[in-house]
């Protein structure tokens, strides 16, 4: 790719000092490999909300769709927590994710050596976990219909509907076959079908797909036990695939494994738009202090180098210099041990931008 054409929108909370630090790191690759970079900036989320009263308006949508590709901060926060569910930051993100039809959400999980013991799990169980987390991200709980809260108070009733159709599943599933084709050929089918209509016919979709790939090895968890394994066997994962709502939860699992949800990037990829952000949230606490790990939203840049620029040259140099700051002693304050100098957001990005020149020569 020649040219790169990003919108960003940094959001709320820590997302835009995360995000400033990522744009760094994005410029500097494009830069070093000869790819025209072309940033505009807009609101999103709480930010749009508080400018324009809602949290994404269609003019953001319809820039969404002529980008190359969409770099999120992060939106929401308790400013906004009150508001009515249809107009609070997190259902921008379900608006966005949809117009863009971004249905496949890739998060990767990995527990760098340098911080084997930033990770709450034992040591001889995690040592050297790393897996992918393949999330269908426009379907399921989060956008069945109908949903409702009737009745008078006292009598309430709520409901969501999970549902499924037999293409979305093929489509989410082949994108888990060909991740774990390219990895080590180990994919791990997440499910409630011993409880769920929608999960038996999951399952049995699943199944049919794996035929077409008699190279990867497919093996079925429900997801109460995938939760628990995920946490007793990490290292026996490669790719594991699964609906919507199991895959927000397992993938904060995830993070929470890895020692720091501060170091989980992700893709949430469509047939033609890529929507890139990193897992952790606006952290409000934290807004503003300079405290924030950016390294999530450094690595989600790898992703968008790898997935949407077509650079995978780029984006391993990228992840490498990652790789290079940690083994290097510098830390953030949600990974550093006690008693250990803590670097604030500038600086870990000034630490990663540093190593990733070096890594491009």
């Amino acid at each position: 790719m020649a040219k790169l054409d990003v919108l960003v929108l940094a959001g709320d909370g820590i997302g835009p000092e995360v995000t400033t630090e990522a744009l760094k790191v994005l410029e500097l690759a494009c830069k070093r490999g000869s790819i025209s970079l072309e940033l505009s900036h807009d609101l999103f989320g709480g930010c749009s909300i508080d400018a324009h009263g809602e949290p994404i308006t269609q003019a953001v949508l319809d820039r969404s769709r002529k980008a190359d590709a969409v770099l999120l901060g992060a939106c929401g926060g308790p400013k906004w927590d009150n508001l009515a569910t249809d107009k609070r930051p997190e259902k921008g993100l379900l608006r966005l994710r949809e117009h863009m039809e971004v249905y496949a959400n890739l998060r990767p999980a990995k527990l760098f050596k340098a911080l084997a013991d930033a990770s709450p799990l034992k040591a001889e169980r995690a040592a050297g976990f790393d897996f992918v987390v393949v999330r269908e991200l426009v379907g399921g709980l989060y956008f069945g219909k109908p949903r409702y809260v009737q009745g008078e108070p006292g009598k309430r009733v709520g409901a969501n509907t999970m549902t499924y159709t037999e293409a979305e599943i093929v489509r989410i599933g082949r994108v888990g076959f060909e991740t774990a084709r390219r990895r080590k050929k180990k994919l791990c089918s997440v499910d409630k079908a011993n409880v769920l209509e929608v999960m038996g016919l999951w399952r049995d979709v699943m199944v049919q797909l794996g035929k077409e790939y008699p190279d990867v090895a497919l093996c079925h968890l429900y997801v109460d036990n995938a939760a628990m394994q995920l946490i007793l066997r990490p290292t026996d994962f490669d790719v594991l695939v699964m609906e919507n709502m199991f895959g927000d939860i397992l993938s904060d699992l995830s993070a929470a494994a890895t020692g720091s949800i501060g170091l989980l990037p992700s893709a949430a990829l469509g047939d033609k738009l890529a929507l890139y952000e990193p897992i952790h949230g606006s952290a409000p606490d934290i807004a503003g202090q300079n405290k924030a790990n950016p390294l999530a939203a450094i690595m989600t840049i790898a992703m968008l180098l790898e997935h949407t620029a077509k650079r995978s040259d780029l984006a391993a140099a990228v992840n490498a210099a990652v790789e290079d700051v940690l083994d290097a002693g510098v830390r953030t304050g949600d990974i550093a041990k006690r008693g250990e100098p803590v670097v604030g957001t500038r600086e870990m990005g000034e630490a990663a931008l540093k190593a990733v020149a070096k890594r491009l020569g």
